[in-house]
């Protein structure tokens, strides 16, 4: 089996990159696949639940991409256990081909005016799927690119993983934009023109999955390849209770305040602040494009200064400015107005963005490493992240909006605690002993 040793020259340097590249493309397709569905809700959400008003709507929509994430911990627990028996590259080959299924299964299903319940059942059993593949693409994709990374260079070559992320959710407003103003009319979104994406992203996950079988395996992985009945059990993970704690808490503000400012902010722009669709989209495209570019800023940053700096003042500013931020956001009509306040939330989010894949991966030994990851942080987003956009458009139908600020805000207050009792990573790291 090919491999790489990451302590070699400048050929090892060379296949590193190949194989960072290679894991960080299907990376890509992954999380494009997941986003078109919130990306486009706001033009689907009438044809699988085609009665009650906008916000009811969205409401469904979400408690659908909810149901998703709690898919997820299945996803990391199964690709956790896969990836640390039979190897990254195989996990990372299976996660694609499950989203694959997914996305198309969802661009080819009728509306509820032609099969009704059935739509959204469908549509259900599709979200399910894909939370299982990207539930295990977070923790085998984030151990894969921080073993191929070398020890002084893990923070940035690990932050490529939220680069992709977020570039995967850009794609796909990206396609979205071109299709409300060049392709199709508002009418057409709304009937046929949504299915568009979906099928792309089957189409690309295919392609994707052929990518990744070429990959070379981790020398971490192929080390440690002796006989272990116990290697990514359960059993084996819970020799480790305070790393998997730490993930669940060092995860919860930060998934929440991601889901917050990158996924749902698209929505509070049009049913809060009074935006139109397109220039709620707008918005979402030039914020998520310069909080790519930031991630590997900060994970450079990391290597020189440490992982916990980082994390602390994410705890401290984003506590500190979410809520002063969204009342303000939810009350401004101006556009550069409401770009420059998600854009200062995303600057402060990156702090946890960039470094938590490398900071998790930091924390287990090889033989769990990525159940360790994959699982607990799974949990954590399933519970926060998933529910984060639903918990805030049923507040807001209650007539509490507000009150979700105060939610968000609580939840990173509740990491920060978390990030100053921690070891630094950086210079505790589980992976120098591989």
């Amino acid at each position: 089996m090919q491999t790489i040793d990451t302590n070699q020259g400048t050929g090892a340097m060379a296949r590193r990159i190949k194989s960072i590249i290679g894991g960080s493309i299907g990376n890509l397709v992954e999380w494009y696949d997941w986003y078109v569905y919130s990306a486009f809700s706001l033009y689907f959400a009438a044809v699988f639940f085609p009665k009650g008003s906008q916000t009811a709507q969205l409401l469904n929509t979400a408690g659908i991409f909810a149901v998703g994430f709690l898919m997820r911990p299945i996803g990391g627990w199964l690709m956790g256990t896969y990836a640390d028996k039979k190897g990254r590259k195989a996990a990372l080959t299976l996660s694609v081909l499950l989203m694959s299924a997914g996305s198309l299964m969802i661009a080819i299903v009728p509306g509820y005016a032609s099969i009704g319940v059935a739509a959204p059942i469908v549509l259900v059993l599709a979200r399910m799927i894909q939370g299982l593949s990207v539930g295990g693409e977070y923790g085998t994709s984030a151990t894969y690119l921080s073993e191929m990374a070398s020890s002084k260079h893990r923070g940035f070559y690990s932050s490529f993983q939220y680069v992709t992320l977020i570039m995967g959710q850009l794609i796909a407003i990206g396609v979205l934009v071109l299709l409300q103003h060049f392709f199709l009319t508002d009418k057409e979104l709304h009937s046929w023109g949504w299915r568009i994406p979906f099928a792309i992203g089957g189409v690309l996950a295919i392609s994707a999955m052929y990518l990744r079988r070429s990959l070379a395996e981790t020398e971490s992985f192929n080390k440690e390849k002796v006989a272990d009945s116990k290697r990514g059990t359960l059993s084996a993970l819970l020799e480790h209770p305070k790393a998997v704690l730490v993930v669940i808490g060092l995860t919860i503000g930060g998934t929440v305040a991601f889901y917050t400012f990158s996924t749902y902010i698209q929505k509070f722009l049009v049913n809060t602040s009074g935006f139109s669709k397109n220039d709620a989209t707008l918005i979402s495209a030039l914020t998520l494009f310069l909080f790519m570019l930031l991630q590997p800023v900060f994970g450079l940053l990391s290597d020189k200064v440490g992982r916990k700096p980082l994390l602390i003042a994410f705890g401290v500013l984003g506590a500190a400015s979410t809520i002063p931020n969204m009342t303000t956001l939810g009350h401004t009509h101006d556009l550069w107005a409401a770009f420059g306040l998600v854009m200062l939330a995303l600057l402060i989010t990156s702090l946890y963005t960039s470094i938590n894949a490398v900071v998790k991966a930091e924390l287990f030994p090889v033989n769990v490493r990525a159940l360790g990851v994959g699982l607990p942080y799974a949990i954590a987003v399933s519970i926060f992240g998933g529910s984060a956009e639903y918990l805030a458009l049923w507040l807001k139908e209650q007539g509490h909006a507000d009150w979700f600020y105060w939610y968000v805000t609580g939840c990173i207050l509740l990491s920060l605690v978390v990030y100053a009792l921690m070891n630094d990573t950086r210079k505790y790291s589980k992976m120098e002993k591989d």
